[in-house]
């Protein structure tokens, strides 16, 4: 089940309709932030073996997955570029506490939570988009984007309790929402 607070706003699927090409890029540049995440992650927690290894499997697959998203856009025709990031992942890592081992709970549950939200948001687009092929990229990136998210919850419950991660989990969860409910100008994959 994916812990987010509130439902992507419609204005973001009408934004996504008129912008493809604006999305796809960001959705690249995405896919390699998330790599790096979990490439910092590892690094962060060297000493924690279960974490590494999950971290490991996540760089490998959010790689992949920039590269499945990178042969779209070459394929389409779109001028891949440096894009500024959006807001969101910006406020979001704001909130994380800067004392361990909270802010190793922190960081894997706002992990989880940009996982949570692409995981929804692929959902959206794999049943919504007219463009089939797209529809069906994005269905077929679900399931790992979901199982990235469970992955990063169950990984905090190895620093605090299970009830405290979850109480964090939904303060998180809530402020997560405001920012997605907040939104922006241009449809990136988290605006």
């Amino acid at each position: 089940m994916l812990s987010l607070h509130m439902p992507t706003p419609e204005r973001w699927l009408k934004q996504v309709e008129d912008h493809l090409d604006l999305l796809l890029i960001d959705h690249a540049h995405c896919e390699k932030k998330a790599a790096g995440v979990a490439m910092n992650l590892l690094f962060s927690y060297v000493e924690h073996a279960e974490l590494t290894r999950a971290m490991t499997e996540i760089v490998q697959e959010e790689l992949d997955h920039f590269h499945q998203v990178r042969a779209i856009i070459d394929r389409r025709g779109i001028r891949f570029y440096k894009l500024s990031p959006s807001a969101y992942g910006a406020k979001l890592h704001e909130l994380v506490q800067k004392q361990e081992p909270q802010r190793a709970v922190d960081r894997l549950l706002v992990a989880g939570l940009i996982e949570a939200r692409s995981c929804e948001r692929f959902g959206l687009l794999r049943d919504r988009l007219a463009d089939r092929e797209l529809a069906e990229f994005y269905g077929s990136l679900f399931e790992s984007e979901a199982r990235h998210h469970s992955t990063y919850v169950r990984l905090a419950k190895n620093f605090l309790s299970e009830d405290a991660v979850r109480e964090r989990l939904a303060e998180l969860a809530e402020a997560e929402g405001r920012i997605i409910e907040f939104g922006e100008q241009q449809p990136r994959m988290h605006s």
